[in-house]
């Protein structure tokens, strides 16, 4: 991009601001110290965990040319000459200087956001395959990856929406390479943090709000107020000749709470309730689901690999997409039938075993029993799940999850899932307290075994002709987080080598090396 300066970067902020200092020629805007080069902006706020005004001084020592922060310009360590800016919120901050800094790239693409609890990522898949269907040069940027054209890049190590920087980079490259459209998943992390700020969306679409992430929000009215955000700039954004329109899920409880936000149409749908769009002749079959989607535009027959309820209402929300985009149906259907699936959501693995293998992203009470009520219409057999609670997060879900697993699986086995610098034991327990609720008998029909990888080896050696087994929580997720450090993780290739171990084709399981250096740091320190 041509650079700027930075009294013209200035003019994007829509708040007060007090600029000290110079006007230099800006060549990059970010928030990392470690990415700054001569030129660049510096921004600075007070996060969850480190407070960026720290790292002033060695953003400035890579050659800074100002900096922006949150606060007084008298209580950090800055030389005379270099320009610095006050705001009330560095984060909200930065996603208008980024933007500004990329020519505001939404601008100049019809822009589709999707959030909500669970199916953000599926839905988002499902936009993007419609649009290109439909012969639409669309980009996506959802919580495993950014698709511009043919480059995939991937956007990062667990799911929440990249930060501002690189959601302008993306949306930037989009239009550099012609692309017309995109689909945008928002997390209510990104939505709280000005993530996705300074985007002008055209359409915002929400699957459903249940149980999660209130470790972040402190309440369900703060997280759902988060979530609320995503519709609330509909109005606020740059109008394209495209009605800003709201999609939303009728059978949801807080549908009555986001059709009150204004939006210039709305689009409902649902499974059963009455609804602009709805489901009719569903029938699920081994690995495929067939359904008539009623819509504003007529009936649409939709055939898709995609299984269980739950999917046919991300596919309707998808299909609510198309429709106010005023794609043909024949595309949208054609779309929904592409769509291979998305990794690690109800993703199977076959190594030719005698029973079925899962890794599905269920990380929520809602999604487990989604994922767990799917999975029983799958097999005539026991359903063995394998799953944990991540640390550092929402406690009172892992109970729920508990009792979810107790009421609707066979057999239990509970395990890390990014347990972070939490008692990994004390997580177990909590949620072993909700599958005993439920009735069940440790070591006779759950367990609870610490290391992942194990607890996945343990639970195919379970199975028996005809059982299902599930992994749930990690589907595409990179890596596991044990104290501060990200390990590299691949759960399918865990449960491939576990599948293989059995079968004898070789002892190559993966070990959890991570959980046992834990252990053993653990064990030297006393």
């Amino acid at each position: 991009m041509a650079p700027r300066t930075l009294s013209q970067l200035l003019q994007a902020l829509p708040f007060p601001y007090r600029h000290t200092g110079g006007d230099p020629w800006i060549q990059d805007v970010v928030t990392d110290s470690r990415q700054v080069r001569p030129g660049a902006l510096f921004v600075a706020y007070c996060g969850l965990q480190h407070d960026k005004h720290a790292f002033i001084p060695d953003a400035l020592v890579r050659g800074a040319a100002a900096v922006v922060g949150e606060r007084p310009r008298e209580t950090l360590p800055l030389p005379e000459d270099v320009a610095y800016v006050e705001v009330p919120s560095g984060r909200e901050a930065l996603a208008w200087l980024c933007a500004a800094f990329h020519d505001f790239p939404s601008r100049r693409l019809i822009l589709i956001g999707v959030t909500g609890t669970d199916g953000k990522t599926t839905t988002v898949n499902l936009i993007h395959s419609i649009l290109t269907a439909a012969g639409v040069r669309a980009g996506m940027i959802s919580t495993v990856n950014a698709v511009i054209g043919d480059r995939v890049y991937e956007t990062g190590l667990h799911t929440t929406t990249p930060e501002a920087p690189e959601v302008q980079r993306y949306l930037r490259e989009m239009v550099e390479a012609g692309l017309t459209h995109a689909v945008l998943e928002t997390t209510s992390e990104g939505l709280a943090q000005h993530r996705v700020t300074a985007c002008d969306f055209d359409i915002a679409v929400l699957t459903n709000l249940t149980h999660e992430h209130l470790n972040f929000h402190g309440t369900w009215e703060n997280y759902r107020a988060a979530k609320a955000r995503l519709f609330e700039m509909l109005r606020a954004s740059a109008r394209k000749g495209l009605p800003k329109t709201s999609i939303l899920n009728a059978e949801d409880p807080s549908y009555d709470y986001f059709r009150r936000i204004p939006a210039d149409r709305y689009l409902s749908y649902a499974r059963e309730k009455p609804a602009d769009l709805t489901a009719e002749e569903v029938r699920f079959e081994p690995g495929r689901t067939r359904f008539i989607a009623r819509t504003p535009v007529g009936a649409i027959p939709i055939e898709t690999v995609l299984v269980g309820e739950y999917n046919i209402s991300n596919i309707l929300a998808a299909v609510g997409v198309g429709v106010a985009l005023g794609l043909p149906p024949e595309a949208i259907a054609e779309g929904v039938r592409r769509l291979p699936g998305v990794p690690g959501r109800m993703e199977r693995i076959d190594e030719g075993q005698d029973f079925i293998a899962i890794v599905d992203f269920a990380h929520t009470p809602n999604a487990l029993e989604q994922a767990l009520k799917t999975v029983r219409r799958m097999t005539s057999g026991r359903v063995i799940v394998v799953f944990g609670s991540a640390g550092l997060r929402d406690v009172q879900k892992r109970g729920m999850m508990g009792r979810v697993a107790g009421r609707l699986a066979d057999r239990i086995v509970i395990t890390a899932e990014d347990p972070r610098t939490e008692d990994l034991e004390a997580i177990l327990e909590a949620i072993a307290e909700g599958v005993r609720a439920e009735g069940r008998v440790e070591g006779v029909d759950f367990w609870r075994i610490p290391d992942r990888a194990e607890a996945i080896r343990f639970a195919v050696d379970l199975a028996e002709p005809g059982d299902l087994v599930i992994a749930c929580g990690k589907g595409h997720e990179p890596s596991l987080c044990y104290g501060t450090v990200e390990y590299p993780w691949d759960e399918r290739e865990v449960m491939r080598a576990a599948l293989r171990e059995r079968l004898g084709k070789g002892r190559d399981l993966i070990r959890p090396w991570c959980y046992l250096r834990a252990l053993q740091e653990k064990a030297s320190s006393g």
